[in-house]
């Protein structure tokens, strides 16, 4: 029931905003929860070392790679990618461009409130979405 209601209301925040946020701590299921609400979205995950370089490096040829937006997993890697990833949102009146997860919710709930303020929905998880139980 949990993971059902965070596919809703992640979809419901993609229809509402330009971009959305799901932060939450490490393991917490946020990659396969955005992975499986939009599994046709490309997926880049800043973890990478190189390909976080590239971005930070090129953040304007970056996202011009991906013009109907993309999931950015672990986006607080990337701080700077917020200044540019506004001024994206600002020339689009498309919703659900750009998917970012976050566990580090401190810089990465910073870093939104400055850059992306009114352009983005955030979803919180606080823990995982489903438990094995035996009985």
């Amino acid at each position: 029931m949990i993971k059902r209601d965070a596919e809703i209301s992640l979809s419901h925040l993609a229809k509402q905003f330009k971009s959305v946020a799901v932060i939450g701590p490490r393991q917490s299921g946020k990659t396969t929860l955005v992975k499986a609400v939009f599994p046709k979205k490309p997926y880049v995950n800043l973890e990478n070392p190189d390909f976080r370089k590239f971005v930070t490096e090129d953040t304007r040829g970056f996202l011009s790679g991906y013009p109907d937006g993309a999931i950015l997993d672990e986006a607080q890697r990337v701080p700077e990618l917020f200044s540019y990833l506004q001024q994206v949102l600002d020339d689009s009146d498309k919703t659900g461009q750009f998917i970012l997860t976050g566990s580090n919710n401190f810089l990465l709930q910073e870093n939104i409130a400055q850059s992306l303020a009114g352009r983005i929905g955030l979803l919180t998880i606080y823990t995982k979405f489903f438990t094995l139980l035996r009985i």
